[in-house]
């Protein structure tokens, strides 16, 4: 499934590099279209790789969807409606074909080192957590840090893919990824700290 949903995403790149200026723009729905599916985990894929894209506001936008497919997931829904807020979000002639490409890369990869193992950490059981995890990595990409979008994000995208494929393994290491997340925004907190301290002694009494 996954190789011939990477080749229907490449295939649809290369007709949008090949057409018109106003057909190289995919909204976030179209995208969820070419899925040919709106389950909760392919909507967590695609939520957490535009979240890593370099525009402003994106990742505020991102995580506030990621909160909603967290409570999806908590609750056992196959499926979420986007709002329409969400869906709406359409990316530029650039960044469509990246997306594309991207993803079409993502689940190529997928597809050739994923498999069912370690059946504990994808037990329905676990929902719970992973749902909480979702929504400590939604926060984590909601601050305004210097590329703090970047290890939550990579950390949702292992965890969506690591469901579809029940893969353990892939769910363990997103959780490790966003054990780093969770490093680099106390370090940066403590580092900010610092410095306020510092320019506070330098302030005249």
């Amino acid at each position: 499934m996954s190789e011939q949903l990477a080749q229907r995403l490449r295939s649809a790149a290369d007709e949008h590099r090949n057409g018109d200026a106003a057909e190289l723009r995919l909204s976030l729905n179209a995208l969820m279209g070419l899925h040919g599916e709106s389950s909760v985990a392919v909507l967590l894929v695609l939520l957490s790789v535009i979240s890593v894209l370099p525009v402003g506001g994106v990742g505020t936008l991102m995580s506030l969807g990621m909160c909603a497919v967290a409570w999806a997931w908590v609750r056992g829904h196959a499926t979420l409606a986007l709002p329409t807020r969400l869906a709406s979000v359409t990316l530029n002639e650039r960044w469509t074909g990246r997306c594309l490409h991207g993803l079409a890369w993502l689940y190529e990869q997928s597809s050739r080192f994923m498999r069912p193992r370690w059946a504990l950490c994808s037990h329905a059981g676990t929902r719970g957590l992973w749902g909480l995890w979702i929504v400590l990595m939604a926060f984590v990409i909601f601050l305004p840090l210097p590329l703090g979008n970047v290890l939550p994000s990579l950390s949702l995208i292992l965890l969506s893919l690591g469901w579809m494929f029940r893969d353990g393994l892939a769910l363990l290491l997103s959780a490790l990824m966003g054990a780093a997340a969770m490093a680099y925004l106390v370090s940066l907190w403590h580092w900010v700290v610092v410095a306020l301290t510092q320019a506070w002694q330098w302030l005249p009494a």
